[in-house]
């Protein structure tokens, strides 16, 4: 590791930040500067500030760090981590995965604490405040049965959920401010996004949550390399990331974030509403919920 004096005491700081954090994280104060683990430094983007022109967020299920980051079952995934940026400290906000959903959508849990179906809010969130500054948005769930869907389960299967779709892991349903012309059946791989906010929900077995490891990380070898060129070549961004970990202590998550980058590992501590932040900012969105008093990931978006 290269050692930069001028920023050994930010270092430590950051360091210890990510130590004390032992539920979900509250994402540290923002700073002059943003380090990553790998020792490098970028600028920090005031709100507007981003070159980034499209987002894609991809979503998947109950799956710690550890499980992900080093396991040999996720090449693909790993792969990724390893050549753009990896986010050593991030954190999901609670248990079960409809809270989680819901947070990382409008900023708040919306007092839900159970996957309870069906529920239906009136709050902002992203899908509506993007909406409302006509900026493009589609949510994508694998399996839903038909465009505008808002059945809490379909597509039987023999699985432990019993279902391949689940409402409670696509919250832009349960928004009565979000139209259903914006929810979208996911069938194939996408060559380049159809709005420029687009998030992804794979079905109940390739998220992970009810088939393994390997098997979602087959799936984002096949579904995410279209939109990742495409990124590349147009100032995108994706974010892959998970809603909750396996319900071991502190809640740790992999995430990624892909295309328009400062690549390297960034141990600044984040949780969903700092993802959620980070989105609103790059669009220049007021913040929703929790995200308006969340920092946005620091010195890696570009």
């Amino acid at each position: 590791m290269r050692h930069l004096p001028k920023y050994v005491a930010l270092a430590a700081f950051v360091a210890l930040a990510g130590c004390n954090n032992g539920t979900a994280g509250t994402p540290v104060p923002v700073s002059p500067q943003s380090v990553s683990q790998s020792g490098a430094v970028g600028p920090l983007k005031k709100s507007g500030g981003y070159t980034t022109k499209w987002v894609q967020l991809v979503i998947f299920e109950n799956e710690s760090y550890d499980d992900i980051i080093g396991n040999s079952s996720a090449p693909y995934i790993n792969g990724l981590a390893k050549s753009w940026a990896l986010m050593t400290q991030s954190f999901a906000i609670t248990h079960p995965s409809e809270p989680n959903y819901l947070a990382l959508f409008s900023g708040s849990t919306q007092g839900v604490t159970s996957d309870e179906c069906p529920v239906s809010f009136s709050a902002k969130n992203l899908g509506s405040e993007l909406i409302a500054k006509k900026i493009s948005f589609t949510g994508f769930a694998e399996s839903m049965p038909s465009n505008g869907f808002t059945g809490c389960q379909a597509d039987p299967d023999k699985l432990p959920s019993g279902y391949l779709y689940m409402r409670k892991h696509v919250p832009w349903t349960d928004f009565t401010n979000v139209p259903a012309a914006d929810s979208q059946v996911y069938s194939s791989p996408l060559s380049q996004p159809p709005s420029r906010f687009t998030w992804i929900t794979p079905n109940m077995c390739d998220d992970m949550h009810d088939c393994s490891i390997a098997d979602g990380d087959t799936w984002a070898s096949k579904n995410l390399p279209g939109l990742i060129a495409w990124d590349t070549a147009n100032d995108g961004l994706l974010i892959l990331t998970f809603d909750e970990n396996d319900g071991s202590a502190g809640n740790q998550i992999a995430t990624i974030l892909i295309g328009n980058v400062n690549p390297g590992q960034y141990s600044q501590t984040i949780n969903h509403y700092s993802v959620l932040r980070t989105i609103e900012d790059i669009f220049k969105l007021k913040p929703v919920g929790n995200s308006a008093t969340a920092t946005a990931i620091q010195g890696v978006v570009k």
